[in-house]
């Protein structure tokens, strides 16, 4: 009989951490609904102790999708920061509280300038005061991978006994490799069913060995009965493990693990496309199962009458991870009821009858633009949909621009909104995204700095929709901008605004705490 494996997504914690993706609160319950559909077990929404922002945004997805799934967030051993986590998910049906606490020599002897019987008593004392909160308390012994094994073991016995129901252990910074890592699951999962067999064994690993999937598959075959994983692989550094690997690597050679997901894997493609859109972060085009080459070598015109059978080079078809053989085409005449099922084939909620009106209409006038509008036009336009929706009275919004570009002085003039208020401004630059640039900047008024510049094409045909995706360094910290549009040069100033609007809307209700602990 197959084990079940239980699958936590931390993209929305561990992932966040990435310079440049960091969502705000709707972005946040938007990517955790999709999470939902995908049918993870579990969710760890962020870190609610670093700031006012983060703590809104665990709380409004513990309340949106902790109905059917088990909300957790991060907490150093420091009794604030575990009230923090339990004030922000306590709504939820299922609620567990996760504490990381370092058990490597360099982390105890470095970061906590604390002897080893210090750090376990820390450690012991935060999951008593937990439990008093919440019964479920999950445990995890940072940079276990480097850790000597018996002070590990020791640090494990202790918090179980306190009370902790799930012990963590990470390989933190990518040190392990799958035969160690796997030898290192196969003794704690001995000892551990040997103390308390009720006592969940999960495993956490980064990728900066490119061994994360490897380390956390050798995990499972020696005893993990949890993985935590995030989409794309994305997280600090090198990321993490790549939660669609790990998936269809156990559907995939099912016969040789013997275990099984609760993943509705025909959701991983859409999950993965949102996350892109949402963080701006691309997925290399050879990534595993979500890249765009992962299943190229059956998507040209001729490759079916050179194929003799799909099975020759296909391990998994594109349609089990979410792909489509055949791309549903909209026009003018398609109705509502067509742009309805498009839109949600693609995964989103029609939401109410007066909001779908609305964005009917924006379809038939991209209809009328475009002529032929692809699935990826109705994910543009949905998404760019719900993020004009958010628009605030102290942000700004595009309300006309123009540009005149030469080889001698290029000029942009610009109009921006901000609640009742119009603001015009011109630039000359050394081009003309330099020079709308510069206007916004003058507008705004805030001293921004241009670090990444990235525009692709994101559908197809001669009106094809632009993609622009930015990031700017305002006061020593990264934030993204991200739009869409027909009009590359539109699509540029609205994700350049959107960049300074994250950094307005972020000194607004954020109050940041740093990390001293991630596991």
């Amino acid at each position: 009989m197959n084990r079940n494996i239980i699958v936590l997504d931390t993209t929305l914690r561990d992932g966040e951490q990435v310079p440049g993706a960091k969502l705000n609160v709707q972005q946040k319950v938007e990517f955790a609904q999709q999470l939902k559909r995908l049918q993870v077990d579990m969710i760890e929404a962020g870190f609610p102790a670093s700031s006012e922002g983060d703590f809104q945004a665990v709380q409004e997805i513990a309340r949106s999708v902790g109905d059917s799934v088990s909300i957790t967030a991060l907490a150093r051993a420091v009794k604030s920061d575990i009230d923090a986590v339990y004030h922000s998910i306590k709504l939820a049906q299922n609620p567990f509280i996760h504490i990381v606490l370092g058990t490597s020599n360099i982390h105890v002897e470095k970061k906590f300038s604390r002897s080893k019987d210090a750090v376990l008593e820390m450690g012991v004392e935060a999951v008593k005061y937990a439990k008093t909160l919440l019964p479920q308390v999950q445990y995890s012994t940072e940079d276990a991978s480097r850790s000597d094994f018996e002070y590990l073991w020791k640090t494990i016995e202790a918090v179980v006994k306190a009370g902790a129901t799930i012990i963590n252990v990470p390989d933190t910074v990518g040190y392990a490799v799958p035969e160690e890592f796997g030898e290192l699951i196969r003794k704690l999962n001995e000892r551990l069913k040997n103390l308390d067999d009720r006592v969940i064994l999960s495993v956490h690993c980064h990728n900066d060995l490119g061994l994360a999937t490897a380390n956390t598959l050798s995990a499972i075959k020696n005893g993990a009965e949890k993985v935590e994983c995030t989409i794309n692989g994305l997280g600090e550094r090198a990321g993490n493990t790549s939660l669609e690997e790990v998936v269809m690597a156990l559907k995939v050679r099912e016969n040789f693990y013997g275990c099984q997901t609760q993943i509705k894997t025909t959701e991983l493609l859409k999950t993965s496309k949102l996350l892109t859109y949402l963080t701006g972060l691309d997925v290399q085009v050879n990534k595993a199962i979500t890249g765009d080459n992962a299943f190229a070598h059956s998507s040209g015109i001729h490759q079916d009458g050179l194929l003799k059978d799909k099975q020759v080079y296909e391990i998994m078809s594109p349609e089990e991870v979410g792909g489509e053989s055949m791309e549903l085409i909209l026009t003018a005449r398609s109705g509502r009821h067509a742009f309805k099922n498009a839109v949600e084939k693609m995964g989103f909620a029609i939401g109410d009858t007066e909001d779908f009106e609305r964005l009917f209409q924006k379809f038939l006038t991209l209809a009328d633009s475009k002529k032929e509008v692809y699935d990826h036009d109705v994910f543009y336009l949905v998404t760019n949909h719900r993020a004009h929706d958010t628009s605030s009275s102290h942000l700004y919004e595009l309300a006309s621009f123009q540009v005149v570009t030469n080889d001698l002085y290029p000029t942009a003039t610009v109009k921006l909104k901000k609640g009742t208020e119009i603001y015009k401004d011109s630039s000359v630059g050394d081009g003309p995204i330099d020079a709308l640039y510069g206007a916004i900047k003058s507008l705004v008024g805030l001293d921004v700095q241009l670090k990444d510049y990235k525009i692709n094409s994101l559908s197809r045909g001669k009106e094809a929709i632009g993609r622009v995706n930015i990031r700017i360094d305002y006061q020593g910290k990264t934030y993204s901008g991200r739009a869409m549009d027909t009009d590359i040069i539109k699509a540029s100033a609205l994700a350049f605004l959107n960049a300074i609007n994250a950094a307005i809307l972020e000194a607004s209700i954020d109050s940041p705490v740093p990390a001293e602990s991630t596991p």
